[in-house]
């Protein structure tokens, strides 16, 4: 059913979820992250879905249906159980997911829930916890606090600035900022939530191929995490985008969709080796 903003709306037994569906051929799932919705993958979804059965889900509790915040259910888990039911009512399954951020910590979730729906995880600058790190308040606290005085415009400043480098909010194109007001109070929610804590072992043993992405200009933190999981996980791919920091599918769209196709596209046996490892080498330097 169409919501009236031209996306899909799915009725889940925890509700309904809006989201867009686009092309044919084996299922994409591309999970968002913090301050996002369906709307983030604008450059992804014409570019995969020549090939591929694209499926971009608005994280319950995001826009067009953000509701009020904070909301008790809004959480990692609960977001994996959702795209779980998702996939099976579609019957869009196993899918290639993508998770980038945030929803990163959403497609392990849902990886470690249902990896019969998995064919690959790509994780894109992952912000998850390992497990020996030492639990602190997340960064956005101070965000959120921003919000609870009304000052949305100095929490968002905050937040953007934090995770993609300084002065990145004030250089941003209006669709990203209205994206990010629209979304902005589910810091209130966030800030609430579970975080996950990801182990040595269960990253070491994952069953699916895995993708690592990271934007060659992302806060150290990224490529560090990045850095621990690749010698974790046997065999994982790694691709730095050129020419971008955290936001690196829309910094350098190219790079990012063509790692995407080459990934896949050797898993399905539609492109030679050769040519995938050509393709993940030109997503590192175009």
């Amino acid at each position: 059913m169409d919501d009236g903003t031209g996306a899909l709306t799915c009725t889940l037994p925890a509700g309904p979820l809006h989201y867009l569906q686009a092309g044919s051929g084996d299922p994409v799932l591309l999970i968002h992250g913090s301050l996002c919705d369906y709307r983030y993958w604008r450059w992804q979804i014409p570019a995969l879905q020549p090939c591929h059965t694209v499926i971009a889900p608005s994280l319950r509790g995001c826009w067009p249906a953000a509701g009020l915040h904070p909301q008790t259910g809004y959480g990692v888990m609960a977001h994996a159980d959702d795209l779980q039911a998702l996939l099976h009512t579609l019957g869009c399954g196993p899918a290639h997911v993508v998770g980038h951020s945030r929803g990163a910590e959403v497609a392990w979730a849902l990886v470690r829930q249902a990896p019969e729906l998995c064919r690959s995880l790509t994780l894109a600058d992952p912000g998850f916890r390992f497990a020996d790190e030492p639990e602190v308040p997340p960064f956005y606290t101070q965000t959120a606090a921003a919000l609870q005085r009304g000052d949305t415009a100095a929490a968002l400043a905050d937040f953007v600035d934090t995770v993609n480098g300084a002065d990145t909010w004030r250089k941003m194109v209006p669709w990203f900022k209205q994206m990010a007001e629209d979304n902005a109070l589910t810091l209130l929610s966030q800030v609430q939530e579970q975080r996950l804590a990801i182990t040595d072992a269960e990253m070491a043993g994952l069953n699916v191929p895995v993708l690592l992405i990271g934007g060659a200009l992302s806060p150290r933190k990224y490529p560090q995490r990045l850095d621990r999981l690749q010698r974790l996980i046997p065999g994982a791919a790694r691709v730095r985008i050129a020419m971008a920091a955290h936001g690196m599918n829309l910094a350098n769209p190219r790079a990012f969709n063509r790692a995407l196709l080459g990934f896949f596209g050797n898993l399905s046996g539609t492109m030679p080796a050769q040519g995938q490892q050509a393709a993940l080498q030109s997503a590192t330097s175009v």
